[in-house]
């Protein structure tokens, strides 16, 4: 994206990942996500929080309503 911003990780052009190290997710990393699947016209992406007990625990899939 040529505005400035920085996803993680883009996916075979479909699944946006963004990767966190937090102690807790904030409502502005799921903003921060749903801006990057807006401005890129994807649907799906998925929020990692690294910092949790169990790696599935930290996964929250984000989904675009076009």
């Amino acid at each position: 994206m040529d505005i400035g911003y920085r996803l993680d990780l883009l996916v075979e052009n479909k699944i946006i990942i963004e990767i966190k190290s937090v102690e807790n997710l904030a409502p502005v990393h799921y903003a921060q996500l749903l801006t990057y699947l807006k401005l890129s016209d994807l649907k799906l992406g998925l929020l990692m929080n690294f910092n949790s007990r169990l790696l599935k625990e930290g996964i929250h899939r984000i989904v675009n309503n076009l």
